[in-house]
């Protein structure tokens, strides 16, 4: 038997592909380290999405100044939300080994 996982209807398509345009360029090979810098000087941990929207670390290696994707998710029901925490997590196991090992701390479980 083959696990196949429920598609979920996203409700709020405009903000939910924005925020997940946003997550990928922070996630992208050229912005990434900028992105790990911002989770790092403020102690946040990579798989904590809610504390990486709310110090702005998606917008600050994006370049984007205004707290677009904190407001972007918070426009989400929380159905879109839940779709948007599985896409985040997903990026940020998919990051290098190499960059994973230097900010070793930042994927660290407690």
């Amino acid at each position: 038997m083959i696990f196949e996982q429920g598609l979920i209807k996203v409700e709020k398509e405009p903000e939910f592909s924005n925020l997940k345009a946003a997550m990928e360029r922070a996630l992208a090979a050229d912005r990434v380290v900028k992105f790990l810098k911002a989770l790092d000087g403020r102690g946040i941990r990579v798989r904590d999405l809610e504390a990486a929207l709310a110090a702005d670390a998606i917008d600050r290696a994006t370049g984007d100044k205004r707290g677009t994707a904190r407001t972007l998710h918070q426009a989400l029901p929380v159905s879109d939300q839940s779709q948007v925490r599985e896409f985040y997590l997903s990026k940020v196991e998919e990051v290098d080994s190499a960059l994973r090992l230097k900010f070793h701390k930042l994927y660290e479980y407690y």
